[in-house]
């Protein structure tokens, strides 16, 4: 499959190379992110709606969500990269990490808490919603910032489920590909 739009070509301007040395750590960039790369203005917005930092939930629970919310969109170019580049550091399980595609939200490798975060993912992206039922079990583990995060981590990652698939990305060379 090759991408519908060519990533930009090195070198970048320092509104770009900047956010990527910060991000990649001397890792070469990633196709996302070269392609956005053609625009600084849009490249600058995406960088700046990442979640990525130290915020209100854990890594743990940060990667639960992306991995799940890529995996319902599928799109395999940012689960994959998600999951080569934070599994580890999540400490997420091979069962845990195919669950994340091929399971349900009550498989027993995962724990009560993170069985309410798949709930949420699996809500929000059949329904765009959250029923009050699932509401109360989110506020019996999270307070009502993490809660928030929750919400945008979730569409953030929609939003890049959209730009990897729609952008036809070829998938990262050392990423994770979908379980069979």
């Amino acid at each position: 499959m090759s991408a519908r739009i060519e990533p930009a070509i090195p070198p970048f301007g320092e509104a770009i190379s900047r956010p990527l040395d910060r991000l990649m750590k001397g890792q070469p960039p990633l196709r996302l992110f070269t392609t956005l790369a053609r625009d600084p203005r849009l490249f600058q917005k995406f960088f700046a709606g990442g979640l990525l930092d130290k915020g209100n939930l854990n890594i743990r629970q940060r990667e639960i969500v992306i991995h799940r919310t890529t995996a319902l969109c599928r799109s395999e170019y940012e689960w994959g990269v998600h999951v080569a580049a934070f599994s580890r550091l999540g400490r997420l399980t091979p069962a845990q990490v195919q669950a994340t595609v091929t399971g349900s939200a009550n498989e027993a490798c995962w724990s009560a808490e993170e069985q309410v975060l798949l709930r949420l993912c699996d809500s929000l992206h059949e329904h765009s919603d959250i029923d009050e039922t699932l509401w109360i079990e989110l506020r019996k583990h999270f307070d009502e910032e993490a809660v928030m995060e929750l919400l945008m981590l979730a569409g953030f990652y929609r939003t890049v489920s959209y730009l990897t698939n729609g952008l036809r990305l070829p998938l990262e060379e050392a990423a994770a590909r979908f379980p069979a």
